[in-house]
């Protein structure tokens, strides 16, 4: 039996890294995977590990863009020891992330016990999934006016928070799909939407975690948490190789795909548990 649920923490593992950064909704993908194949362990576990085990997908974006995000320079002494425009960067990150906090911090036992299920997220991989083919179509033609994380204003940090909210209150929107939905829809760049997208997703679910944590504890049994540090390094392992694919696919392509997949996996969804 360890075995078997060991083996279902390496599945969800999987299924984390790589629903995390493609904006096909991570939590949707692990509600909808624990009706199919439901873990065995106690109900605040898997409070825990649902949310969790998202940690060891940041981990992979503080690995792959650490020049990016750490503000201080210990390397080049030609440089300035503090990187003021990495310190820009993270207040607008906060600003964007102050929205989602707020929502989470009142409503978290809320939104458990009234949207996470299979019907909301299958209602929202669709809607989402349309919104991804209205908005592709409607910036075919033109340019974004948003290039560099530079040009991001605490003004659009704010609109994207906003959307990064929707996804806090509506499992299967994707927060990922959120947050980059809300860039393209204010001229950002995809390159540009993804990478914000990803930094966005440190202080969320680092808070995230530590609200999971204070409120459940720690009190798990070995087996439980070797589940979650499997869990947690799989999805550390499959998010490098996803967020490295992601980036370099949508250098030549929209998000069209993702948005067909969507609507695909949610009507399936809606007509099975319609039918059964």
């Amino acid at each position: 039996m360890n075995i078997i649920e060991i083996l279902k923490s390496i599945l969800y593992g999987i299924v984390e890294g790589i629903t995390e950064w493609l904006p096909i909704s991570s939590t949707g993908h692990m509600i909808l995977l624990e009706e199919i194949i439901p873990m065995n362990v106690t109900q605040n576990f898997w409070q825990v590990f649902l949310v969790v085990v998202q940690l060891g997908a940041i981990l992979a974006v503080v690995l792959l863009y650490w020049n990016k995000l750490f503000p201080f320079n210990f390397t080049n002494k030609n440089r300035p020891l503090l990187r003021y425009d990495i310190f820009t960067l993270w207040f607008k990150i906060i600003v964007a992330c102050i929205p989602a906090a707020i929502v989470g911090l009142l409503l978290d036992d809320w939104l458990n016990e009234h949207l996470y299920n299979s019907i909301v997220v299958a209602i929202m991989l669709i809607v989402v999934g349309a919104a991804f083919l209205f908005l592709e179509n409607r910036n075919r033609y033109h340019r974004p006016r948003i290039q560099a994380l530079s040009q991001i204003t605490y003004r659009d940090a704010l609109i994207i928070g906003i959307f990064q909210l929707i996804a806090a209150i509506f499992p299967g929107t994707s927060r990922s799909g959120a947050t980059i939905i809300g860039g393209l829809l204010i001229g950002v760049s995809r390159t540009i939407a993804a990478e914000f997208t990803f930094f966005l997703a440190i202080p969320v679910m680092f808070g995230a975690s530590l609200l999971k944590l204070v409120k459940f504890g720690f009190a798990f049994s070995s087996m439980e948490l070797l589940i979650l540090l499997i869990g947690m390094l799989t999805a550390f392992i499959v998010s490098v190789l996803v967020i490295r694919f992601l980036m370099a696919y949508i250098k030549k392509h929209d998000f069209k795909i993702f948005g067909y997949y969507r609507i695909i996996l949610g009507i399936v969804v809606l007509a099975y548990f319609i039918i059964f």
